[in-house]
């Protein structure tokens, strides 16, 4: 369940949805952000933050954080509004710079840098890139140029979502900046054109030591290097090479490898085995995909994308899905999940609020069909449409 709330109105609202519904409610604003914690930290990892305060929003104690705000195209506008709408439902001390552009030839407007380079934090909607454009990724512009090395989805069963596999909960660890995405390409005569897929050894070793850090740190048992080596020995080679000294660090964690090919097969297969996986760059983003499918869809899991010094927060999947952009269908569980669980508010130190609002997702789709359940605080943030049709 979800309660967006603030500490001067929860007695009130608690009280008020307890009559509603009886025994389905948390009673108690301990009890509440003690359960939202525990959510939120088998959704995004360890961060320690207190379950039993509550930011006082009313008094001025906590001053608004700046967060950079691209909803994108698509989609993205709708599922940017419902997120918008939740913290305004909360009184969420954040104030959006917001930057609407999709023009590819134009790139990332220069106030869009400038905010983000001042900010440090900023949510992102999906950008199209048309496969006729010749015009580079807004996406790969934004991590290049702020070095945002690391992106992160775990990718777990959510109550109330039926998926074929049960007990799934991966976490995908994606080298960002380079690989097949290095955009080198040139035909060297006619009708024969080279693309130049770049790894480096410096690359390497800090996304592997990225992976285990975090294995670490969130208690996880085992760590896979996903790679083709048997056939790009060069390169990727060099970066199961790296994850092997790295690994040799971190004895107390299991470290295992896996073909691409093979790892695609075992995902759809018996995806329980995967704990935490680490891969060059392309090959992060089919098994990006593969997870989010496995576990509910492209509309429920969000993405994050770390520099040593800032972070964007977006869906994992980052389709812009422009064939029902508009229609008020697209499901906004990512965004809002990128916007209010671990991500924004955790990194921009307004954590405690999180261990309520991180439910939202949860307790909407738990209410799904029963409209009277809903608190009015909540109603900013219901779909429209019936979340388990939503995409």
């Amino acid at each position: 369940m979800v309660l967006l709330t603030r500490l001067g109105g929860v007695p009130r609202l608690l009280g008020r949805v307890g009559a509603v519904n009886g025994s389905r409610w948390i009673h108690g604003t301990a009890a509440l952000a003690q359960q939202g914690a525990a959510y939120n930290e088998r959704l995004f990892g360890h961060v320690e933050t207190s379950v039993n305060t509550f930011p006082i929003l009313h008094t001025g104690g906590v001053h608004p954080v700046p967060v950079t705000l691209m909803p994108g195209e698509g989609i993205g506008l709708e599922v940017a509004n419902s997120m918008i709408r939740v913290f305004e439902a909360a009184d969420v001390p954040v104030e959006f710079e917001r930057f609407e552009f999709t023009d590819l030839d134009e790139g990332v407007p220069d106030a869009v840098v400038a905010s983000f380079r001042k900010n440090g934090v900023a949510l992102k909607g999906p950008f199209n890139t048309p496969v006729k454009s010749k015009s580079k990724s807004i996406n790969i512009i934004l991590r290049t140029t702020f070095d945002l090395f690391a992106n992160v989805v775990h990718c777990k069963n959510i109550p109330g979502v039926e998926t074929r596999h049960p007990g799934v909960d991966v976490v995908v660890i994606r080298e960002n900046t380079e690989g097949e995405y290095s955009g080198l390409e040139h035909e060297t005569v006619p009708g024969v054109v080279e693309s130049l897929k770049i790894i480096s050894r410096e690359k390497s070793i800090r996304i592997a030591e990225y992976a285990f850090q975090y294995a670490e740190r969130n208690n996880r048992k085992k760590v896979t290097a996903v790679h083709k080596a048997n056939i790009m020995k060069q390169s990727d080679g060099l970066f199961l090479q790296c994850c092997r000294e790295v690994a040799a660090r971190y004895p107390y964690i299991e470290f295992d490898n896996m073909i691409v090919d093979n790892t695609c097969m075992q995902m759809a297969s018996k995806p329980q085995q995967f704990d935490v996986m680490v891969m060059p760059n392309l090959y992060g983003n089919i098994i990006t995909n593969i997870a989010c499918g496995l576990a509910g869809g492209q509309g429920l899991f969000p993405g994050a994308n770390f520099s040593p010094t800032a972070a964007i927060f977006e869906q994992a999947t980052r389709h812009a899905a422009k064939s029902i952009g508009g229609m008020d269908v697209a499901n906004p569980s990512a965004t809002i999940l990128a916007g209010v669980g671990n991500p924004i508010l955790f990194h921009s130190r307004l954590g405690s609020m999180t261990n309520s609002l991180c439910w939202l997702v949860f307790f909407l789709k738990r209410t799904e069909g029963d409209d009277a359940a809903i608190p009015p605080i909540c109603q900013a943030a219901r779909p429209s449409s019936p979340i388990s049709r939503r995409r």
